[in-house]
């Protein structure tokens, strides 16, 4: 998605450490146009794909996959990452560890609102190890549902992620592959 690809090249910064800080427009603050457009790419992407619910984990992939839903017509749930008194009853859990936050937690999401009868999509912002992503399809498996696939917005594509999700047979779709970044420079380049 070259739009956004450019966007990632003007307001990304390159930190040590391959960290890519795109909280000007992608998970601080939101350029809502921007996720406007990345709505319907992932809605042609998946196009003649049956998809009544969207998965994604908090925080930074909600606002993403809320625009995404409302270009399916379908709603989204998120999978806590702290267990509260409001989500009562029966749950899915599973573990993550956040590459972000280098920690393990786990992810919940109610049994109310995930069942056999769905047929999902994952939403998330980046994939670097796949953790989160991998975590989020232990969830649609518990709960007996479909996994169409998973909906990425950044892919580091220098790391393992992308191969070890795309190995478990899961359709992944990504927006922007960064192929490499250097953080002396900034410069950000992309799989074309």
């Amino acid at each position: 998605m070259q739009l956004l690809k450019d966007r990632i090249r003007k307001d990304g910064k390159v930190k040590e450490g391959n960290v890519l800080k795109v909280d000007s427009f992608l998970n601080h603050q939101m350029d809502i146009s921007l996720f406007q457009e990345i709505g319907k790419e992932f809605r042609r992407r998946f196009e003649g794909e049956e998809i009544n619910k969207i998965l994604t984990i908090e925080a930074s992939g909600i606002g993403i996959a809320c625009i995404v839903a409302q270009s399916f017509g379908v709603p989204v749930v998120f999978a806590k990452k702290t267990q509260t008194k409001n989500i009562a009853g029966d749950v899915y859990k599973s573990q993550v560890e956040s590459y972000t936050h280098g920690r393990i937690y786990d992810i919940i999401v109610s049994k109310e609102f995930l069942g056999p009868d769905d047929k999902v999509l994952l939403i998330d912002d980046f994939l670097a190890n796949g953790k989160a992503l991998e975590g989020l399809a232990d969830l649609v498996q518990m709960a007996g549902a479909q996994l169409v696939g998973a909906g990425i917005v950044i892919e580091k594509g220098f790391q393992p992620g992308g191969e070890i999700v795309r190995s478990k047979g899961i359709r992944v779709e990504s927006l922007a592959i960064v192929e490499g970044m250097d953080d002396k420079t900034g410069e950000i380049t992309f799989r074309e």
